[in-house]
């Protein structure tokens, strides 16, 4: 992983967690029902999109071989299938 992308997901996660850690107070405070929903809506949308820098990162380094590894000798079959294993996975 690049160190860029491997410095985003690490800011992305500190983020989600300090997020999670803020609904967990909202929810020990007895907060309206309306404000905690909001706030999982945010962190379902952060983890999206955390989970599509995850997913491209392994499409342009791995599937499609951008940074070395035994990925880079897939052919177009094998790419093909890697993409729809790694979307359902993502999907789920």
């Amino acid at each position: 992983m690049k160190e860029t992308v491997h410095q985003d997901a690490k800011r992305r996660l500190a983020r989600i967690s300090g997020q999670v850690n803020g609904l967990q107070k909202m929810v020990d405070d007895e907060r309206y029902c309306v404000d905690i929903l909001t706030q999982v809506a945010a962190l379902r949308a952060a983890l999206d999109q955390f989970g599509l820098l995850m997913l491209s990162t392994h499409l342009e380094d791995c599937v499609y071989g951008n940074v070395g590894g035994e990925c880079t000798t897939m052919g177009p079959a094998e790419r093909l299938e890697e993409i729809k294993v790694t979307l359902n996975r993502f999907l789920k």
